[in-house]
């Protein structure tokens, strides 16, 4: 530890910021000179290998949320919570044969907001896009701060200066390199997220022995330990239609979807799942070991590299910093590119000015990229909350486009007005009870209203909705 009382000076933490963030820079910088139109810029030329298409699928849903909420909802749930966060994995492996059928359905596509609009129509579109706004924003809010919780428990630092430092990277790499750069530092940082993650957990393990966490928590902490704690049970169900809800949405995973080459997609977020699946695990695990070393974070979201810092010292806050500075990078940049598509192609484009040429398109999409961070960066200065208690928020939303997304996808007959409903109403239904019961069912709750409805609308509805709609109306646009 240094004089300060932290794991990192500030000064190093600061160098390590600096360092990090120069490096980011100057490669989507580079990267960025190969994109000669908007389609390059958006979507990386739809011409991503097998490589890169799982690793930025692994990398980007290693978030704030996996290296910070995961050690968070151990320390606050015991077994359930590492273990239940894993099951987000599911999110990824079940997007495999979406993904495919996008591809198949959208050749031309370029938003989750065109496939919206192109199958169900304006009510229906403008119910998704304000899901999507209010969930990259907390999703965006939420990285932000990860990256001020991350330098003020390593160093010191002050929050304010450690978020607007990783806002001020991802914006930069991003505005520079697009898709293309996302997808290429996404590369790097999931190896550096393995080969961290695995070094963290070993050297946990060899300092504080397993038996050694197990008796300091059975005998003062036995709830920890406990498989029928029922919110830990209710966090668990929530936590995987959240995780479906994130994905199946989110422009972030459509976007690549569309990016991914030929026939790799299925097989690049289904390995990309399969990746992921035992980060949450291993990052939640060290949380035990915090009550043992008598540490208790002043807020539950920084218990990871708190407890990681005090085992492994100044070097272990070095790898801790690496670790998590690739996880939130490597999902704020895709996040920022993603939503900036969102608002270039859905807003610009179709509703005000559908002349615009490709250059003027990668102009707005920059300034979006700009306009983003700004945001991101006012919102954040607050500090409101917890990242569980902001990213459980989004769950009321997002939980509610699950059905209207997969059964858009594959079946002919559920109509506009009634994935409208299931949307809003699956949504006003989920924040009642985020707000009456707990975070840990909002994401239940909003799906099944939302599921409720869609069956009505299948048993309800004789439409017969024509697929090639969807490719000759893009193409046409």
């Amino acid at each position: 530890m240094s004089d300060s009382g932290f794991a990192l000076s500030t000064e190093l933490g600061l160098w390590l910021v600096v360092l990090f963030g120069g490096a980011w820079i100057a490669f989507g910088w580079y990267l960025g000179r190969a994109n000669k139109s908007h389609e390059d810029f958006a979507l990386a030329g739809r011409n991503v290998g097998m490589a890169l298409a799982a690793a930025t699928a692994m990398a980007t849903w290693v978030t704030s949320n996996t290296t910070l909420v995961a050690p968070q909802l151990t320390y606050q749930f015991g077994i359930w919570g590492m273990v239940g966060y894993s099951f987000a994995a599911l999110g990824l492996i079940l997007f495999a044969p979406l993904a495919a059928r996008i591809k198949q359905l959208m050749p031309n596509g370029y938003t989750s907001g065109d496939f919206i609009r192109l199958r169900y129509g304006r009510a229906a579109w403008w119910a998704f896009i304000v899901i999507s706004v209010v969930y990259a924003f907390g999703w965006l809010v939420s990285l932000g701060m990860a990256g001020g919780i991350l330098l003020q428990a390593l160093s010191g630092l002050d929050y304010h200066i450690g978020m607007s430092a990783i806002l001020l990277i991802c914006v930069g790499y991003t505005l520079f390199g697009g898709l293309r750069a996302v997808i290429a530092t996404d590369f790097i940082q999931a190896v550096i997220i393995i080969i961290g993650v695995v070094l963290i957990a070993w050297f946990l393990i060899d300092t504080v022995s397993l038996d050694s966490i197990h008796s300091e928590l059975s005998g003062e902490h036995p709830q920890l330990l406990d498989l029928l704690f029922p919110a830990a049970i209710m966090f668990l169900f929530n936590n995987i239609f959240f995780g479906l809800g994130e994905i199946f949405h989110s422009n972030v995973w459509w976007s690549r979807a569309l990016a991914f080459r030929g026939k790799v997609a299925m097989k690049a977020f289904l390995l990309g799942g399969l990746l992921w699946l035992p980060i949450p695990i291993v990052t939640g695990f060290i949380a035990l070991a915090a009550p043992q070393l008598g540490i208790f974070p002043p807020s539950a979201d920084m218990v990871g590299p708190m407890v990681a810092a005090e085992v492994l010292g100044k070097v272990g806050a070095v790898v801790v910093f690496v670790v998590v500075f690739s996880a939130l990078a490597s999902s704020l940049d895709s996040l920022l590119a993603a939503t900036a598509d969102l608002v270039t192609r859905d807003f610009y484009h179709k509703k005000f000015n559908p002349e615009a040429g490709d250059r003027q398109l990668m102009r707005v999409n920059r300034y979006s990229i700009i306009g983003l961070g700004v945001l991101t960066w006012l919102f954040c200065l607050p500090q409101i909350a917890t990242l569980g208690a902001l990213l459980n928020f989004a769950g009321a939303f997002v939980a509610s486009t699950i059905f209207p997304v997969v059964l858009g996808l594959y079946s002919r007959r559920i109509t506009g007005s009634y994935a409208a409903v299931a949307m809003t109403l699956g949504t006003v239904l989920g924040l009642i009870s985020y707000f009456m019961i707990g975070f840990y069912v909002a994401a239940l709750v909003s799906c099944a209203v939302s599921a409720s409805i869609c069956a009505i609308s299948l048993w309800r509805s004789k439409a017969a909705f024509e697929w090639d709609q969807l490719a000759e109306r893009e193409e046409s646009l």
